[in-house]
């Protein structure tokens, strides 16, 4: 096995969009070295100046050329850009012999350099945020609380949900607040959803058609399965001997969201993409989001499993409101990322492919540490 490149301690964080937040302060405690890339050195600066770290990184230009340029062997990358642009940053780490690290899904792209990464002794570490990210911290915390009660090898249904959104911290007639691009949001929309429903494969053309109530905490809600639930049944190590009734990943949107946005569904079901990209445009224009709105996090998790005698039933729910130092999604997101890259630079995550979770004990030892770091979550054993 190829020995794993030992961190340099130095971090460079490329993007300082809306999903920077305070893990980037974290970092600027913690690493021996902290850069800023933005899209010039005077809007890195301003970045730094607006989270209080003036002085405590380093604004840089981003130029991929650039970056590639100021790498050297150990130093770890955060990349804040959109997934379509992670492939090339994990190209320009592997020459460079440095670590790579993100909160999005892995790509195939990305997938495609993991095993040159993992011969170069280097950490590639992925879906390290909120969504993903803290939903795998859940579920396999769940999962593994779960198996040590039922066993493993026991015979025994399952149904696991898993549902994350992004609201408006005071309800709005549209019901809901941009906290990504319109154009992803809608295009995510439009992406069919594949799930398990009592014990079958079920594929959602369009998702928000399979939109139910769901109430946490004596609130309503309302949720819809997104993008491909099953592989994360292996993704997350559920026993063989237990079956699958229920397995849905998906979003959380504000009671009364469906209603408030039938005329937005039906431009997605008309619309080619040069329409639903001017629809975009005009949402962000309608709906723009300003200093003073306050955004909402909400992330649930549980899981029930049946066996014949004895049933385990239990879950997490994050509810986090943003202040005026930070938003709360830029908060869910970029904490956990910070702590994946804090792991990065003590050695203990091996070379290769890593998620934010790959065991209970990790999640158990993640959940704990972002925990102490004011990351606040409620764990409920309901049986």
């Amino acid at each position: 096995m190829t020995e794993r490149v030992p961190a340099s301690g130095t971090v460079h964080w490329v993007g300082a969009g809306l999903s920077t937040g305070s893990g980037l302060a974290d970092l600027c405690e913690r690493a021996a070295r902290v850069r800023l890339w933005h899209r010039t050195e005077e809007r890195a600066a301003g970045a730094l100046a607006g989270m209080g770290l003036t002085g405590r990184a380093e604004p840089r230009a981003f130029t991929l050329p650039a970056l590639a340029a100021a790498l050297a062997p150990g130093d770890v990358v955060v990349s804040m850009l959109p997934a379509p642009e992670h492939a090339a940053l994990l190209s320009a780490c592997v020459r460079a012999r440095a670590h790579f690290a993100c909160s999005s899904y892995v790509s195939p792209e990305v997938l495609d350099q993991v095993p040159a990464a993992r011969a170069a002794g280097l950490v590639v570490l992925t879906e390290a945020g909120l969504d993903p990210g803290l939903d795998h911290l859940f579920a396999h915390s769940l999962i593994g609380r779960a198996r040590a009660e039922i066993g493993p090898d026991t015979p025994a249904d399952y149904r696991l949900t898993s549902y994350c959104g992004g609201v408006p911290a005071v309800p709005n007639d549209f019901r809901y607040r941009f906290s990504w691009a319109p154009l992803g949001v809608l295009n995510a929309l439009r992406a069919p959803a594949r799930y398990l429903e009592d014990g079958a494969e079920v594929t959602a053309a369009r998702p928000w058609e399979a939109t139910r109530p769901l109430v946490l905490a004596g609130e309503t809600f309302e949720a819809y399965p997104n993008r491909d639930s099953v592989p994360f049944v292996e993704q997350y190590g559920l026993p063989a001997a237990w079956t699958a009734r229920t397995f849905v990943r998906g979003t959380l949107r504000l009671d009364g969201w469906r209603k408030a946005w039938e005329p937005v569904f039906e431009e997605l079901r008309a619309g080619d993409d040069e329409r639903i990209a001017a629809l975009a445009r005009e949402l962000a224009a309608a709906h723009p989001t300003t200093a003073a709105d306050r955004d909402r996090v909400v992330l649930s998790v549980s899981l029930t499993v049946e066996a014949a005698d004895r049933t385990w039933s239990g879950g997490y729910l994050l509810d986090l409101v943003g202040d005026e130092e930070e938003s709360a999604m830029a908060r869910c997101v970029s904490r956990p990322l910070a702590l994946g890259v804090r792991h990065i630079l003590d050695g203990s995550l091996p070379a290769g492919l890593n998620r934010a979770a790959e065991t209970a004990a990790r999640s158990a030892l993640w959940l704990a540490e972002l925990s102490d770091d004011g990351t606040d979550f409620d764990f409920r054993r309901d049986a």
